[in-house]
């Protein structure tokens, strides 16, 4: 048995009067990939901000190689060896700083650092990166990256401090599936040069991937350790929630009338044209890896940016809209993936962020009428599951998951002709995924219903048809029922484009 790098004992935190951590007593093993699996609100967030210098513990010990452990700050814990990669990107980067900059900013931020000449600034940087197989020009603005690429950016920099502890949450959220292997590799390298690895997450493929051990948290307290080979993956679940969780039931309704056309589209020089058609009544996946084009689909639904060629015709009219607002105004809602990028609204409460694109339906002479928000936010705060303790909280006082519900309600708070949901399960647990996927298809008779998901069991659990996207163009249609999951997983995998010219979907 590894001996513990870290050991809680009796953790308690407190905001107020919500009790977020119960006494937790845990060990984190050195040399083992500890994942920590959490419905929203259970308090792993909480308990990492503990570990990572941000809160304080209210009682409890926590120690580090057998040494009292209690960083004052993050600089603190990072000093001490306990490097955490964050949900949120932008929590690891700075975007206006070139990549160098970012990479050596920890140093450069505590004083240690002489770094002054930018020659050998970009050297140091260069074997950062290439110690973690991060090939990128370290003269450009992170601002410029992809979010993979950001993502990338901020685990090199964590990976530089040669940690004792290393907290990893969600980090594939926005990987392409080479990425994501890239960082396994760098992961188990980690763990076999003895670095205690605590991994926070909800898919099961990341999970069955790399697990030593699966620790589940439920309403501040452990609900249960799994470390017995084979894992019982089943059982951390069910522990996760306190009651077994039971296969998703598709029951594929007849589709109503046709809503959009979608004829001939090319998204980007050198792709296959595609054509698809959605229709009410019905729930469409769209699957791919990362990259595959699917967000570029989507905004170019939602006026973001315009194809290239082709025809968009929604109800029997064209459908070309210029901008956001013009999509809106025709009826086309989406909500966008990266929440805390392109979505929530932090200076604002969870009403006003359910209620803000349609300010005007809340307005009477002129004049906004908050009992109108109030109500529509507390309609949707229920039909979600929300859980808050009154509509007029900030924003970010939500655990992730559930500001992902308040997301996903902004959208569906009013009806719609087609609804676009890009990757609407980020960062939410397993039972919420389910909740949020039973009101989709509860509410989906009135208009069409287009999801973006990069996960195939989330594809599963929600759609009619699961459409496959590979270089910017449709390569596979499948009806989810009886359905060949080698089949789509060939299809996601394999660069397919010529196959879908002049494929018509519906």
């Amino acid at each position: 048995m590894n001996d513990p790098a870290i050991r809680l004992a009796g953790l308690r935190k407190a905001f107020g009067r919500n009790q977020v951590l119960r006494g937790i007593d845990l060990t984190i093993p050195a040399g083992r990939v500890t994942v920590l699996m959490g419905a929203n609100g259970a308090g792993k967030s909480t308990l990492v901000k503990i570990l990572c210098g941000v809160h304080g513990a209210d009682a409890g010990t926590v120690t580090l190689d057998g040494r009292p452990f209690a960083p004052a700050s993050p600089s603190a814990a990072l000093r001490a060896g306990v490097v955490t990669v964050h949900q949120n990107i932008n929590d690891g980067v700075v975007p206006d700083l070139d990549v160098a900059s970012n990479l050596l900013l920890d140093t450069l931020a505590d004083g240690s650092g002489t770094f002054l000449n930018r020659r050998r600034m970009r050297e140091r940087a260069r074997e950062i990166a290439a110690a973690v197989g991060l090939e990128i020009d370290v003269t450009r603005q992170v601002a410029d990256l992809s979010l993979a690429d950001r993502q990338l950016v901020a685990i090199a920099r964590a990976m530089a401090h040669d940690p004792r502890l290393m907290i990893l949450d969600e980090p594939t959220s926005s990987l392409s599936a080479v990425e994501a292997e890239r960082l396994f590799d760098l992961i188990e390298s980690l763990r076999d040069r003895g670095v205690a690895i605590l991994y926070i997450s909800h898919r099961m493929s990341d999970i069955r991937r790399l697990a030593d051990r699966i620790v589940s948290m439920r309403d501040g307290q452990i609900a249960g350790v799994f470390e017995e080979a084979p894992l019982d993956y089943s059982g951390s679940v069910r522990a996760m929630l306190g009651h077994e969780m039971t296969e998703a039931d598709i029951t594929i309704p007849a589709p109503g009338r046709t809503v959009l056309e979608v004829s001939d589209l090319v998204l980007r020089p050198g792709a296959a044209p595609f054509s698809l058609v959605a229709r009410e009544n019905e729930v469409i996946a769209i699957t791919g890896l990362v990259g595959s084009g699917k967000s570029d689909l989507a905004g170019a639904l939602f006026g973001l940016a315009p194809p290239l060629s082709g025809q968009m015709v929604l109800d029997g009219r064209p459908h070309r809209p210029t901008d956001a607002r013009a999509a809106i105004a025709a009826g086309v809602y989406m909500c966008p993936k990266d929440r805390l990028i392109t979505a929530v609204v932090a200076d604002f409460d969870i009403t006003r962020n359910i209620t803000i694109p349609f300010l005007p339906r809340h307005s009477r002479a002129s004049f906004l009428s908050r009992g109108s928000e109030r109500r529509t936010a507390e309609r949707m705060i229920g039909e979600m599951g929300v859980i808050c303790q009154t509509p007029m909280d900030g924003i970010l006082t939500l655990s992730g998951g559930n500001q992902q519900k308040v997301m996903v309600a902004r959208w569906m708070a009013e009806a719609s002709r087609l609804l676009i949901l890009d990757e609407p399960f980020q960062g939410v647990d397993i039972q919420a995924r389910r909740d949020i996927g039973h009101k989709i298809r509860a509410t989906a008779g009135t208009r069409a219903t287009i999801v973006f998901v990069a996960e195939l069991d989330e594809a599963l659990e929600i759609a009619d048809r699961i459409l496959v996207m590979s270089e910017h163009s449709i390569v596979g249609e499948h009806r989810n029922e009886n359905i060949d999951v080698s089949a789509i997983m060939a299809e996601v995998v394999e660069a397919a484009p010529a196959r879908a010219a002049g494929l018509q979907h519906g």
